[in-house]
């Protein structure tokens, strides 16, 4: 009997959490079907979805490093969020066999900032550390969200263009990775009524990568700690943030809400988010 499945692929992949999230909510439903993982590298991308467009019971896949760019050219349909942003991170097989890339980044890392979002701010202001495919989707997100954005990372060139590309309307910001690693003895102004982040959009503190190089003295009082890192989710990035006594949002976060748009896509159903405490033990065990 033929099941509905969906998988992620990657270039490593083993390390995914994404197997675990949608087959733990496949189980709740009490839903037929599976979600598997799938080593790509980048020579075989095409035949890769080659194979799976023809392939019935194929429901899509989601997408990492390093294909988020690469893949949008070999897809029939491009969402408009995803245009927008030039990175997709989910396809799904249309009924016709045709393959549509979206973007549930985007998304995904606003959900646990929902409740500061619907406020009312005199400001607004994210520094972001990163400028791969995440970072892409992030600076997107928060550009829409009418944050003035302060981009770094390794070429200040690179993350200038990014924002000339992503965010062309606001008054924003690029520099290197090393504009934050030192502290500084700015003094922030009255922070009441502004709502301030730092993200960690960079691989940097991903178990065997070396540890991103963030002063949190550059990070104004009541700033939110953002970290997009799963392996580990609590980073050395997030421990010292809470240590300064700032709020801190782990990578489990972004990849939940991710996966929630394509679990839907995927299977046709709403996750049980009701169940998000009991997954977040089965990720970390």
């Amino acid at each position: 009997m033929s099941v509905p499945y969906a998988e992620v692929i990657g270039d490593p992949i083993a390390q995914s959490k994404s197997p675990v999230i949608h087959n733990f909510w496949l189980a709740r439903l009490g839903l037929p079907g599976r979600y598997d993982h799938c080593q790509v590298h980048g020579d075989g991308l095409e035949r890769y979805l080659s194979q799976r467009r023809t392939d019935p019971d194929w429901r899509g896949c989601n997408v990492t490093m390093p294909h988020k760019l690469a893949i949008m050219p070999l897809l029939d349909r491009i969402d408009p969020l995803a245009a927008r942003i030039g990175a997709v991170n989910t396809v799904v097989r249309e009924a016709d066999g045709s393959l549509t890339g979206y973007n549930t980044d985007a998304p995904g890392f606003l959900e646990p900032l929902q409740a500061e979002l619907a406020a009312t701010h005199l400001f607004r202001m994210a520094r972001v550390l990163g400028t791969g495919g995440a970072a892409r989707a992030i600076v997107a997100a928060l550009a829409q969200e009418h944050f003035v954005i302060v981009l770094a990372g390794r070429d200040a060139g690179k993350a200038l263009a990014m924002l000339d590309e992503l965010a062309p309307d606001g008054e924003h910001h690029a520099t290197d990775f090393g504009h934050f690693a030192d502290a500084t003895d700015f003094a922030f102004d009255d922070r009441k009524g502004c709502l301030d982040l730092v993200v960690n959009a960079s691989p940097l503190g991903m178990t065997g990568q070396p540890p991103l190089a963030f002063d949190f003295s550059h990070a104004p009082p009541g700033a939110i700690a953002y970290d997009i890192v799963t392996s580990p989710p609590d980073t050395p990035f997030l421990q010292t943030a809470r240590a300064a006594g700032l709020r801190a949002i782990d990578g489990y976060a972004m990849l939940i809400g991710q996966a929630d748009r394509a679990f839907t896509r995927f299977f046709g159903a709403n996750p049980p988010r009701e169940e998000d405490e009991a997954l977040r033990t089965v990720m970390q065990a």
